[in-house]
């Protein structure tokens, strides 16, 4: 005899994930045939479909064939700051590797203002794609929004909130700052100043917050004459450090919240002939190339970008498969998932 789900229905994808112990994405994955499952959990889950006697759900399969095997990659930005910062680079590089496994392509789109918005809207209406992969999301940007009411399956590169109601992938943002602030006050810098990034991005908030509650935590007054406000942009870095030099020319160390502004901040800095790390210290975030050729090398947070990419899309994959068994996706089902990596500070000579 076969075991029957409980109350004597059909037994469900969740009830079958339960019983193999894996997650019910895992079971999908399974039941799909795809080749990101190792041979002992793909026996676990065989073993739960026979104990329980599960049979997929043949018309949602049937629906299924009409896929389109492909997903988009949508970023809200000018095309100009995605071809400049590595971070999106290294996150397509890291999409590119979870799809390698599969026969899904890639569709790569930008939608900045309202009509771009509407034109994809529209596209995607037309179920041109399976999923989405939604990069640099902005608190009132209504694209994350628009997606989810259209039940698109979507997942984001870090949440707008706390609340995020759509699936995500992010690092430990504020681990990360913490860790950059306390390496500066080990070293004996006691004026730590901070050029963050746009504070309508949720991690640019949880930066500030590591900054604040390391300064706090290493005996340092919280100076506001210390913290500019950037954009994640060189220009910006320039700008920020500028304005923080007029203001506090007795500063000792500065966390730039990306190395894209770590550089522009050390032009400023050589400009006004401060030597780095001698008379100022400096740490960005990202550990991207440019912190690895800069001169001198600049200690940064390293950003696991790539990973953030393949997770984010087996994250998506997981989300398509289960739609495609009929089971509920976390969007609709309240459990959604919510991935943090975690990051590391790569001690270089600028510190």
């Amino acid at each position: 005899m076969v075991a029957r789900g409980t109350h004597g229905r059909r037994p469900t994808l969740e009830e079958v994930a339960a019983r193999a112990g894996v997650g019910r994405g895992t079971v999908s994955r399974v039941i799909n045939g795809s080749p990101r499952v190792s041979d002992r959990t793909r026996a676990a889950v065989e073993e739960a479909v026979a104990e329980l006697g599960y049979v997929p759900n043949t018309a949602a399969r049937a629906l299924a064939a009409n896929r389109t095997d492909s997903i988009a990659v949508v970023v809200p930005e000018a095309e100009s700051r995605f071809f400049s910062e590595p971070y999106f680079s290294g996150m397509v590089g890291g999409v590119g590797v979870a799809l390698a496994e599969t026969n899904l392509q890639l569709l790569l789109t930008f939608a900045r203002g309202e009509r771009e918005q509407d034109r994809l809207a529209a596209y995607l209406a037309a179920h041109r794609v399976d999923g989405v992969l939604l990069v640099s999301v902005h608190a009132d940007d209504p694209l994350a929004d628009r997606l989810l009411q259209m039940d698109i399956p979507t997942v984001i590169s870090g949440p707008r909130s706390a609340d995020e109601p759509l699936p995500s992938v992010d690092t430990d943002n504020y681990a990360g700052a913490r860790s950059a602030v306390g390496h500066l006050a080990a070293r004996g810098r006691r004026r730590i100043a901070i050029i963050t990034g746009p504070l309508d991005v949720y991690g640019a908030q949880r930066r500030l917050t590591g900054y604040t509650d390391e300064l706090a935590g290493a005996g340092l007054a919280h100076e506001e004459d210390l913290i500019a406000y950037g954009d994640f942009t060189e220009e910006g870095g320039r700008r920020c450090m500028t304005e923080i030099l007029a203001r506090r020319p007795d500063l000792d160390a500065v966390f730039a919240c990306s190395d894209l502004m770590a550089s522009g901040a050390r032009q400023v800095l050589r400009e006004a002939g401060r030597r780095i790390p001698d008379d100022v210290a400096l740490v960005g975030f990202d550990d991207s190339v440019i912190a690895r050729h800069m001169e001198p090398g600049l200690t940064s947070v390293r950003q696991p970008t790539r990973d953030m990419g393949r997770a984010m899309t087996e994250l998506l994959l997981d989300e398509i498969a289960l739609r495609a068994e009929g089971g509920r996706a976390s969007v609709r089902g309240g459990d959604v998932r919510h991935l943090v990596l975690p990051t590391e500070l790569v001690v270089r000579t600028s510190s």
